[in-house]
């Protein structure tokens, strides 16, 4: 097996799950939250920490298995070395053709939107797409070519994009009336646990925190990083949600926030900024957006090498795709094959929003909900290190997995409140099916 080299540190894995997590939905979720929780902002603020239970305590949970392992791989290691070869097949199958390239289908798709926006030009979704082909092809051969660069970049995007979240976070503490908006009447009068409706978008906007596990291999001191990471990160993330929310409602009242929607983020920007505002949000959030399509495909790219280091049994191709190009040994080969995988499912995406086909839903949902099965096998991995006498204290091993857990179900609970979800769910499971009919006809082999 061929010896990767350490190109990233610390700053660069807590930046690639910032920038993966934090990108444009969080200026979009405040007016949802509201509606959700009737205008109430304490109530807002509990949402956002029972949502964050699904990346805080998992990633202490993933953590505790990170720190045991440095192999390439990320979560299908920690699944292969904590559970068994074939389901880490099957996770390792469903990641490189579902999970990874519809986020990065849409998410790209996403940053044409907000382009077209920016210039005026005519926003139709040829020229949406086009624009996040355009701009995903150019992720894929900077991730390819250079590790430096991809990973310059995604600590570049985190930064920016933390920048308008802290000035309007900041200014709403500062020069707005912040106990305004925890004392403020509800707008309406909730009935029992509506309230928890609000749980399933803002589980969604913390997604893809395990992305960064991928690059374990190339992380320096990735077994005292990694954990590190997996930690700092989250808590960061929830800081920055909260504060933004609080800043947000303290700027204008929350009823105007729940009447304005999506619009309230641009009447911020002018009561901060000036006229001015509007744009100067729009290329913050352009940026949030390229931070964390460069974050996925940084991930992405490394997936198909891992799962061929395990050999023929475990993937397709593999003497093809465990190769490494270049000074910085990069696994171009299985980046070439993640590019056209990615390819494929941009066009399943234009195809399904040209038509319809998936009304007020989108590919890349498929993959968000069902990721979620995955992670709880391994958080009861963790429960069962900790009865084994390998993981100390019954906080680290038992509190942290079952909040770990009830996160997961949280997530799981929001996708359930959508009509297609079984649709998702099989075409995911077909995947791990086919997966596990590969594996046992070359373990017969």
């Amino acid at each position: 097996m061929e010896k990767t080299k350490r190109n990233y540190g610390l700053f660069t894995t807590i930046a690639m799950i910032i920038g993966i997590c934090i990108g444009s939905g969080i200026f979009f979720k405040s007016d949802n939250i509201l509606s959700a929780t009737g205008g109430n902002v304490l109530l807002g603020v509990v949402v956002f920490l029972l949502g964050a239970t699904s990346i805080i305590f998992g990633g202490l949970c993933i953590s505790e298995l990170a720190s045991r392992t440095d192999r390439p791989g990320g979560i299908i290691t920690y699944v292969e070395e904590f559970v068994s070869e074939k389901f880490a097949c099957g996770m390792g199958w469903f990641q490189i053709f579902v999970y990874f390239p519809t986020i990065t289908a849409v998410v790209s798709w996403v940053v044409g939107i907000y382009i077209c926006l920016l210039f005026g030009w005519k926003g139709t979704l040829e020229n949406q797409m086009l624009i996040g082909f355009l701009f995903y092809t150019f992720c894929f051969l900077m991730n390819s070519l250079s590790a430096k660069l991809g990973g310059g970049f995604q600590n570049l995007s985190t930064v920016v994009k933390m920048i308008p979240l802290l000035v309007i976070a900041m200014c709403g503490l500062l020069f707005g009336n912040p106990s305004a908006g925890f004392q403020s009447i509800p707008v309406q009068k909730l009935e029992g646990a509506a309230w928890l409706s609000a749980i399933g978008p803002v589980a969604f906007s913390f997604d893809g925190w395990t992305i960064s596990t991928t690059i374990s291999s190339e992380i320096r001191d990735s077994k005292k990083n990694l954990p590190k990471a997996l930690v700092i990160a989250p808590l960061v993330i929830l800081a920055t949600y909260v504060a933004y929310f609080i800043g947000v409602s303290s700027l204008l009242p929350p009823q105007k926030i729940i009447e304005m929607q999506d619009a309230h983020v641009y009447a911020v920007a002018d009561k901060l900024f000036g006229g001015l505002g509007a744009q100067l949000i729009l290329i913050f959030v352009i940026i949030a957006v390229m931070g964390t399509v460069n974050g996925i495909i940084l991930g992405y790219i490394r997936m198909p090498y891992s799962m061929a280091l395990r050999g023929e049994k475990m993937f397709p191709l593999s003497g093809f795709l465990e190769k490494q190009s270049g000074k910085q040994e990069m696994p171009v080969h299985s980046a070439v094959f993640c590019y056209f995988i990615t390819l494929f499912w941009s066009a399943v995406h234009f195809l399904t929003v040209k038509f319809s086909l998936l009304p007020n839903s989108d590919i890349s949902e498929i993959s968000i909900v069902m990721s979620y099965l995955f992670y709880i096998v391994l958080y009861y991995k963790v429960f069962t290190l900790y009865r084994k006498g390998e993981i100390q204290g019954a906080f680290r091993g038992v509190a942290v997995p079952v909040l770990a857990t009830l996160g997961s179900v949280f997530v799981l609970s929001g996708g359930l409140q959508s009509k297609l979800f079984f649709l998702y769910a099989a075409i995911c499971i077909l995947t791990v099916l086919i997966s596990f009919a590969y594996y046992n006809s070359h373990q017969q082999a």
